[in-house]
């Protein structure tokens, strides 16, 4: 399910490379002994902290550039020592470390401090600066402002203490004798305190921004946002409800790998992990807790962006073991998916966007659910930017989904339940796309299972769901009023989507967050993230919110009766609708003719062009009435544009079946009989008009006379008659003036004419009859 690339392996990237370089020199017997190599942290700009311990009695701290691929030796201690956490200012003319500090047998006798923390000048090697000596541990970070300035002579220090505080140093550099860079006035560093009384600290490092945990009456979860003016704000804030006591210990997460901590082996109580997109404008809060006695897991997905909470509750399978109590799932970013894993026992790649059912998040168990590349003792950390890190083997891997195995998941028809199918086909579409070869690869699909599944239709999914990804690009606040399912469709949700064996969810509303900056601070972000928490106040006060096609079934019935009016309130009317489907055919035509693999002829289909023009105009009504922020200007371009695309996506839809079954123009003549290729084009071509209608969408023009040509092609007569009276083959009339043209009068023509002749309203007859004269005439 899950694909994984490594990206960086501390014994290759880095062992073997100190190994070959200072071969070179002569110096391998110095480094032939290196031992105990960490991984301490991971920057900004994804440069990798590590140490290691020497032949000599040395630890050194260097840094692995994955852009150069390079290694670099920043400070060497000249006695073997413990560091607990570790960082590097942007400019690399600071290094900041914590050592863990331990009581030797014979120095007992005086007092040494757990933690020694240090500020050491290395451009070049030069002071040192004791900035802590506490009895608990203190992680260190530098602040890595966005700032295009080359050479920036100051440098701003996060130290985060294990009793519950933060403090932010402001350290002043200078440059002396050209290329030395101090620390100006070491002995009087300002700094701030930024957050106290916590028991759970995140750093987000390509925000900058840090989140912890306060808990007195309530568990209170809090911002702040460091900028590059060395300035920071506590912008949000939000209450969670959380076990009382949920943290017994420190817990830090993103602060850098402390390999020495003596609490480290102790049971972790509660697992959480904040998780923001910028692209998404999205926040999630997740928090999980131990299995219970019962081997049941239970994890909360705080949904910021939708002002709800999903708790879902998962059995175990297999016989419960001692240490099952201490399993905890790792939650893993990938776009707008959050990934709950629990080695050994299941994957759930929840959709944070279309969160409303379960059958739109795939969850998987067994051997579905293995990563193979880590192994069962693998102790794995998430990192930010769909990272994983094993401590043990000392690698890094980026995560995606793998398309490869969704779509065998898809083809596995029979062995699959729908709710699998179904959330593997949204992912392939929403989140894969656009990807031309993958859609073609969909498509294929659809032609070889074209009947509907049990529970969902997988054409209307297709057309939806690639909509959906279209437009929501152009404008994130189309997400909770365009569709992109038709299931919900449904007067009632299908039992096999809205229940997945073995998991139960539930979903509350969650308190309001506070967001707490000023005015010219929320940007961004921040001003997305806001805005997302306050339209959900109004969303889920508004029933039908989301678009449905299906609800204009009625006005396309009127005005089906209005085209054959001669009212004049109706023409006015109908100009309107006219002038709809203008603007978007004036879009559609511009695709190049010349080059076009379906032949859909090029003719004025009255009832499509009417169809176009109501959905234009409903869509618009319903995105004026519900999102009046963006402006009727952009409203209609956005509308226009989407029934387009609309157009266009069945359009490409027919050219990919047309590749497939490799047709030609020969199709288009009646006198033939049709080949087996032509059949099962024939019979998609139906299911996609049976899954329009449904919807009551429209289809490209020339879409009927083409389906009616292969119908006559593929059908027996009396068929093909059927066919016509039920409504699913229309007589257009640049069909039939075809047919009438095509076919010679031997018996059989004759009467199929007739009976088509006899099944046409008088206007097409005259129509015909003028169009017949004048070719006899020619």
């Amino acid at each position: 399910m899950l694909q994984l690339s490594a990206t960086f392996d501390l014994q290759q990237d880095v062992v073997s490379s100190i190994f070959k370089k200072e071969a070179t020199v002569g110096r391998t017997e110095e480094y032939s002994g290196i031992v105990d190599t960490r991984i301490l942290n991971i920057e900004r700009d994804g440069g990798v902290l590590y140490s290691w311990k020497g032949a000599t009695g040395t630890t050194r701290i260097g840094k692995y550039d994955p852009n150069t691929r390079q290694n670099k030796l920043l400070y060497t201690f000249d006695k073997q020592v413990c560091v607990s956490s570790c960082s590097l200012n942007k400019e690399e003319t600071l290094l900041a470390v914590s050592l863990a500090q331990r009581t030797r047998t014979e120095e007992r006798l005086r007092p040494v401090s757990k933690c020694l923390t240090l500020l050491i000048e290395i451009h070049p090697i030069n002071n040192t600066k004791v900035l802590k000596a506490v009895d608990c541990r203190v992680r260190v970070q530098f602040i890595h402002p966005d700032t295009e300035r080359d050479s920036v002579l100051e440098s701003h220090l996060l130290l985060v203490a294990e009793d519950g505080y933060v403090e932010q140093l402001h350290v002043m550099l200078v440059r002396q004798e050209g290329y030395r860079v101090v620390m100006l006035n070491p002995e009087c560093l300002a700094k701030d305190r930024v957050a106290e009384e916590f028991s759970w600290v995140q750093w987000d490092s390509q925000t900058q921004r840090l989140f912890y945990l306060t808990h007195r009456e309530k568990a209170v979860l809090k911002c702040v946002q460091f900028y590059h003016d060395q300035n920071c704000e506590t912008l949000f804030e939000l209450e969670l409800e959380l076990p009382s006591n949920p943290f017994t210990c420190m817990r830090f997460v993103n602060l850098g790998f402390d390999h020495h901590q003596e609490t480290q082996h102790e049971r972790e109580e509660m697992r959480m992990l904040v998780i923001t997109n910028k692209t998404e404008g999205s926040m999630c809060v997740c928090y999980s807790q131990p299995a219970c006695a019962n081997q049941e897991i239970t994890y909360t997905i705080v949904l910021v962006h939708r002002g709800c909470s999903k708790t879902f509750s998962v059995a175990l399978d297999g016989t419960p073991s001692p240490c099952s109590t201490d399993l905890l799932p790792l939650f893993i970013p990938i776009g707008y998916y959050v990934v709950v894993y629990l080695a050994g026992h299941f994957l759930h790649c929840i959709n944070t966007r279309q969160q409303e059912l379960l059958c739109h998040s795939l969850f998987l168990s067994g051997v579905d659910a293995e990563l193979g590349v880590l192994g069962s003792d693998s102790v794995v950390l998430s990192l930010p930017e769909s990272s994983l890190l094993d401590l043990n083997t000392g690698r890094m891997y980026t995560v995606d989904l793998n398309p490869s195995f969704l779509m065998d998941l898809l083809h596995c028809s029979h062995s699959r339940p729908d709710a699998q199918r179904l959330a593997a086909l949204h992912c392939l579409l929403l989140y894969m796309g656009p990807n031309a070869a993958l859609q073609l690869k969909i498509i294929d699909w659809i032609c070889d299972n074209v009947m509907p599944f049990d529970t969902f239709d997988q054409i209307q999914e297709f057309i939806l769901a690639s909509l959906y990804r279209i437009i929501y690009k152009k404008c994130l606040s189309l997400d909770e009023v365009l569709p992109y399912s038709s299931v919900f469709e449904k007067k009632k949700v299908p039992e096999g989507l809205d229940l997945v064996p073995g998991v139960t969810c539930t979903t509350e509303l969650h308190a309001e967050p506070v967001f707490k900056g000023k005015a010219r601070r929320l940007q961004g972000y921040w001003e997305e993230l806001q805005w997302s928490t306050e339209k959900m106040k109004y969303f889920e006060a508004v029933p039908n919110l989301r678009y449905r096609a299906s609800q204009s079934l009625s006005d396309w019935t009127k005005l089906l009766t209005t085209l054959k009016s001669e009212n004049k309130k109706a023409s006015n009317y109908l100009r309107h609708i006219e002038e709809n489907t203008k603007q978007v055919l004036s879009m559609v035509d511009s695709w190049n003719l010349d080059q076009k693999v379906v032949p859909l002829f090029q003719e004025q289909d009255s009832q499509q062009r009417a169809l176009i023009g109501l959905m234009v105009d409903k869509l618009r009504e319903h995105l004026n009435r519900h999102l009046p922020r963006l402006g009727k200007k952009k409203i209609d371009v956005l509308v226009v544009n989407y029934v387009a695309k609309l157009l266009e996506l069945i359009r490409r839809m027919l050219q990919s079946v047309w590749l497939k079954y490799k047709l030609g123009p020969l199709v288009l003549c009646l006198k033939q009989q049709g080949s087996s290729a032509e059949w099962a084009v024939f019979h998609v071509m139906c299911r996609i008009l049976e899954a329009t209608n449904t919807l009551c969408l429209p289809l490209p023009p020339g879409y009927h006379t083409l389906l009616s040509v292969l119908g006559v092609r593929c059908l027996p007569r009396h068929t093909f008659l059927q066919y016509v009276d039920h409504g699913v083959l229309q007589l257009t009339e640049t069909f039939v003036s075809r047919l009438m043209t095509d076919l010679d009068n031997n018996d059989a023509n004759e009467e199929l004419k007739f009976s088509i002749l006899k099944r046409l309203p008088e206007v097409k007859v005259t129509f015909l009859s003028k169009v017949l004269i004048a070719l006899c005439s020619c």
